[in-house]
């Protein structure tokens, strides 16, 4: 069974400070995250319009494709 992307990310929350930890950490307190989604577009539209935490949408790329060969 897939698993959404945010599922995945919520695999990486951590204290330590690393951009891929920070993304999760804040991802987990936005409530308006589209938790069920598997879609690149969706996502990614969302995070450019409405996610201030995330400024650099390359960690958004990155750990895209980390979830993309997680969920083979």
């Amino acid at each position: 069974m897939r698993r959404s992307f945010y599922h995945y990310l919520m695999t990486l929350r951590a204290p330590k400070k690393t951009a891929e930890s920070q993304f999760a950490n804040d991802a987990s307190r936005d409530i308006q995250f589209p938790k069920q989604s598997e879609d690149y577009h969706e996502i990614s539209t969302y995070l450019e319009m409405n996610a201030d935490y995330l400024t650099n949408m390359h960690v958004f790329d990155e750990m895209w494709e980390k979830y993309l060969e997680n969920n083979k």
